[in-house]
């Protein structure tokens, strides 16, 4: 997604906002194993994206983890100007590192390691304040339509989910631009 706003961000107007969405909210019932043996059937394809399209050896960590902690430490970090660099750090320590980012111990390792102050970070996780910001951005992608990630919204009216190439991102910029063309 940061490839598509280097892209197409001067001549389109792309850019990247993350926002909050659980796969597994807490005290979800535990998966079926038919439904989880359909989501690991799919993770070769997204692996396949992830290599051929950026580069990248996929090594995910745990499965049906509580992501909550590491969406109410995205907000706070939002808060601080390190938004971006919390994100990254996350999206790596579980796609590549195999870390568990529900552990508070993992993900104020990782706040610290892109500035943030160890004690106000432990603070904000029991912050009330960041834990609703993860709610209405929750609440929001229900709206949307969202119902797994990842799920892009372009000018608050067109969805793509899933992991998609590259390409089909750009076709799907370019797509929306000419419709916005012929309304104005």
């Amino acid at each position: 997604m940061e490839r598509l706003e280097q892209s197409h961000g001067k001549s389109h107007g792309v850019t990247v906002q993350w926002h909050s969405f659980e796969l597994r909210p807490r005290n979800a019932p535990p998966l079926s194993a038919e439904y989880r043996a359909k989501i690991e059937a799919g993770r070769p394809r997204l692996y396949a994206v992830a290599r051929e399209q950026y580069g990248l050896e996929m090594n995910p960590g745990p499965f049906g983890f509580d992501s909550r902690p590491a969406l109410i430490g995205a907000k706070y970090a939002e808060s601080q100007g390190v938004g971006p660099a919390y994100h990254a750090a996350v999206m790596k320590a579980y796609w590549l590192e195999a870390k568990a980012i529900d552990d508070l111990g993992v993900l104020t390792d990782m706040a610290v390691a892109i500035g943030l102050d160890r004690d106000a970070f432990q603070q904000a996780l029991r912050t009330p304040i960041y834990d609703e910001q993860v709610q209405v951005d929750i609440d929001q992608a229900y709206a949307y339509g969202i119902n797994g990630v990842p799920g892009m919204v372009f000018v608050d009216k067109y969805l793509v989910s899933g992991a998609q190439p590259y390409e089909v991102l750009c076709q799907a910029v370019e797509q929306i631009s000419g419709e916005l063309d012929k309304d104005q």
